[in-house]
């Protein structure tokens, strides 16, 4: 199993720990994940506060953490990465936050998590197609000195549960 910190690695900087969210900031969350482009306006319309409150409430959840950033989402088909796979990795004790680093810097590489079971590591990926996902598996990632092993489940359909607005 591949738990337990890596000898030397940093540990970042400290995190803040988690203040309560209230109802308005559930319902702040909650539109934003549904829309990102959401005015500050719109949202204080939305949620019963004044535009002020809104905004801070707002930068309160990015400087928290709860809000890791903005972004679209994006249909991998139409974007020129129509095959998917999630792919699983039996990794060397204690190697997470190099193999972490590694995975990151991979084409594709669109979510990453270490598990317990009978694998590691989980990563998802899109590729543009089955060879260059053959490559990224058989050259990247079994050349990776800490991947013991590796299988590859190719998606053959996907949806992303989306919030609602």
């Amino acid at each position: 199993m591949a738990e337990g910190p890596d000898p030397g690695s940093d540990p970042g900087p400290p995190v803040p720990p988690p203040r309560p969210l209230d109802s308005i900031d559930q319902d702040i969350l909650r539109m934003l994940q549904a829309d990102g482009r959401a005015s500050i306006r719109s949202v204080a319309e939305r949620v019963h506060v004044s535009r002020a409150n809104a905004y801070a409430r707002i930068n309160r959840l990015v400087e928290d953490g709860v809000i890791r950033g903005f972004g679209a989402r994006v249909d991998h088909e139409r974007a020129g990465h129509g095959t998917s796979a999630y792919i699983t990795l039996k990794i060397v004790q204690n190697t997470w936050r190099t193999v972490r680093e590694q995975l990151r810097a991979l084409p594709g590489a669109s979510h990453i998590a270490l598990v317990g079971g009978d694998f590691d590591v989980l990563l998802l990926v899109h590729s543009p197609d089955n060879r260059a996902l053959r490559e990224l598996v058989l050259t990247r990632l079994q050349a990776i000195p800490e991947v013991l092993s590796t299988r590859t489940l190719l998606v053959f359909e996907e949806e992303d549960l989306e919030p609602q607005a």
